[in-house]
């Protein structure tokens, strides 16, 4: 069979699969009987921990689920001005190392480096959008981007040092909005 007949059919497959997928998760909200609502918390601020919650949520906008990021302790370096876009990836301890390395091997000058290097290559080369990219995305869909206010206070974060269109809230204001929520999520 030609390749590209054959990838033009996988890829058919593959669609029908996502679309009774997506069917499948609404009608099991619509079941629940409320509205769809995820409360989602960011608490690390690594490049590999930034992309749970940025993905699950820009996914609840592609299902028309509500959605909610909270942002505390470091988490609030993904919306951190700072280091918007440049998030690190630590080799130092990360269990999630695909390349088995030792701990001293990684506190080597430029590990940190090449570790952040080789994961945007891996993002990149699948076509997985970057987190400056997934933040816009999940402005555009209505996604609540909020930082923790307490956290902010104890770091020395100003709501200036965010970038545009953060909410800042405490811990009631998460649970009261995650409260009603029939997703909650910490990453």
């Amino acid at each position: 069979m030609d390749q590209d007949i054959k990838a033009y059919i996988d890829q058919q497959v593959q669609e029908a699969l996502d679309n009774q997928l997506e069917d499948r998760v609404k009608a099991a909200l619509k079941a629940q009987g409320n509205d769809s609502r995820a409360a989602i918390v960011a608490s690390k601020g690594s490049l590999d921990m930034a992309y749970p919650p940025l993905i699950l949520a820009s996914t609840c906008a592609a299902l028309d689920i509500e959605c909610q990021i909270f942002f505390t302790f470091y988490g609030l370096d993904i919306i951190n001005k700072k280091k918007y876009g440049n998030l690190k990836v630590a080799p130092i301890g990360n269990p999630a190392m695909p390349v088995p390395m030792p701990n001293i091997l990684g506190m080597l000058p430029g590990m940190t480096a090449m570790a952040t290097m080789m994961m945007k290559k891996w993002m990149g080369d699948q076509n997985v959008p970057t987190i400056p990219e997934l933040i816009d995305t999940c402005k555009e869909f209505d996604v609540k981007l909020v930082g923790c206010q307490m956290t902010m206070d104890v770091m020395g974060v100003e709501k200036e040092d965010l970038i545009d269109g953060i909410e800042v809230g405490g811990a009631a204001y998460f649970l009261e909005y995650a409260s009603r929520s029939n997703i909650t999520l910490f990453i």
